[in-house]
């Protein structure tokens, strides 16, 4: 059975504002939940197995070269950020820099923090459809977003975004990733 995700709009010219949503994962912390920038509330499937595992594998990989590095902060897919178009994402992995963490204040920490990772990746599972990603990896690069990686497992191809606008595409069983400037010395093989 293929899964689709849900949408819940709001009524006519009211918005979901950002109480009413952090107040709703909160109750809800069992169902991934995001908000776009229509304030529509976007209901996330669990993730499969084998998705789950291959993006843990891939956290661990940033985490890894965050701790030898020490130059930010790495955040799991259970995390949501305030982008500045007022959607709330929350990626299968993100990073961010340290000056930019540490500007924000301690009370803002403690709900979505008002900023865009500086690194992304969302990875497609069988349920994702592919258009719906490629906005969302927009998304993120729209609101500054300085690199993200989009990995689909099922065409085995990686696109990677950058935030001057341009998008490269990697196809293979095995690709090569860099963290560029963004995550300087990164340099991971994946597969596909």
């Amino acid at each position: 059975m293929e899964l689709e995700l849900r949408t819940l709009h709001p009524p006519r010219y009211q918005k979901f504002d950002d109480d009413f949503f952090f107040a709703l994962c909160q109750v809800n912390e069992t169902t991934r939940l995001e908000r776009d920038a229509h304030g529509n509330i976007i209901f996330i499937p669990l993730a499969r197995t084998e998705t789950g595992r291959y993006n843990a594998d891939l956290s661990g990989e940033i985490w890894n070269w965050n701790r030898r590095n020490k130059l930010g902060y790495t955040f799991d897919s259970s995390t949501g950020f305030k982008l500045a178009n007022s959607a709330v994402r929350s990626p299968d992995v993100a990073w961010v820099s340290l000056d930019r963490w540490e500007a924000i204040p301690e009370s803002d920490r403690q709900g979505f923090a008002p900023l865009c990772p500086d690194f992304v990746v969302e990875i497609r599972s069988k349920s994702d459809d592919l258009k719906d990603l490629k906005e969302k990896m927009e998304e993120y690069r729209d609101n500054s977003c300085g690199l993200g990686w989009l990995i689909d497992r099922k065409e085995k191809q990686v696109f990677i975004y950058r935030e001057n606008g341009s998008i490269e595409i990697k196809q293979g069983t095995f690709v090569g990733l860099s963290g560029e400037d963004i995550l300087p010395d990164l340099s991971i093989q994946i597969d596909l």
